[in-house]
């Protein structure tokens, strides 16, 4: 199963009870935290995240809104004993940033913690079902997305054409691999005839703040779901631009022309104190949008 859970979906400055930037991304069981903006922890506690299970946190820039929240998250987990390696990927200098955060509290913490720094495209982690990815977008600092890739997994088997054809049980995962299947006679038994082929993995792609910039359709083309910050309505255009973000009819554009099936819209500017005018405006151009609502969970 592919899904994201929001825990934070407005821009800078908390309001209105919502959160700045912070989801969840679960992916075959694995929960991985994307952006961590203040506050995060306690969403998590809100919403009962496992927060046991996160051993991989993916930070977009350095603008607070994205990480103000990790040092404490950090030291949460030392406090509650966590021992699982935690792996954080962001840009420079956030390792520097939360090392000198740790030396002046004294702190040490009671589990490993590395950094990747990131600095182009490319490939953050190669699971045996999944891979992470991430991508630059255009922003006013180096600010990068991060899409997450299920692989396609195995064929099916149909047991009972396996049985027909008289295969034991413990040839049944090499079927599922593609192999064919030998009698001791030398009929041959094809791999197709018994298993059935699964539909591709699914794609989710977390667009980061960004100004409108359609160099990232590459990055998310036929996506499952995406995410896109919508900071202003459809108005405020020019004040998007000269901020490095993007409006509601901006961001459902970039969704219709990379052909996703589904976008999801944040990043709200507390100038705001609803948002149905975002849908509403966002799906003027593209019909398939919802709010990234906090505490939702969306199955990909």
């Amino acid at each position: 199963m592919l899904a994201v859970t929001i825990l934070g979906n407005n821009s800078a400055v908390p309001a209105f009870d919502r959160h700045p930037t912070s989801q969840v991304v679960t992916i075959n069981g694995n929960l991985f935290l994307v952006d961590c903006g203040e506050g995060t922890q306690v969403q998590m506690i809100r919403y009962k995240i496992r927060r046991s299970k996160i051993s991989h946190i993916f930070i977009s820039h350095l603008h607070g809104d994205h990480y103000f929240g990790l040092v404490g998250l950090i030291n949460s987990f030392g406090l509650l004993n966590h021992l699982q390696d935690l792996r954080i990927y962001a840009p420079s200098p956030l390792q520097e940033i939360i090392n000198w955060q740790l030396k002046v509290a004294n702190t040490s913490l009671p589990y490993k913690l590395f950094f990747h720094t990131i600095s182009k495209e490319e490939v953050l982690v190669d699971g045996e079902k999944f891979t992470v990815k991430c991508f630059p977008t255009n922003h006013r600092i180096e600010c990068y997305g991060f899409s997450f890739h299920e692989k396609k997994g195995s064929r099916k088997l149909l047991p009972d054409n396996a049985k027909e054809y008289g295969i034991p049980i413990s040839f049944y995962d090499h079927l599922k691999n593609g192999e064919n299947f030998i009698h001791p006679d030398g009929n041959i038994i094809k791999y197709e005839w018994v298993t059935e082929d699964v539909p591709p993995g699914k794609t989710y792609a977390y667009c980061a703040d960004t100004k409108y910039d359609e160099s990232i359709i590459a990055h998310i083309r036929d996506a499952d779901l995406i995410y896109h910050e919508t900071t202003y309505l459809d108005a405020l255009q020019q004040r998007a631009a000269e901020r490095f973000h993007t409006t509601t009819r901006q961001a459902a554009l970039i969704a219709k022309k990379a052909n996703v099936k589904k976008l999801l819209i944040g990043h709200f500017s507390s100038k705001y104190d609803t948002l149905e005018d975002f849908e509403q405006e966002a799906r003027e151009v593209f019909l398939n949008t919802e709010l990234a609502v906090e505490g939702v969970t969306y199955k990909v």
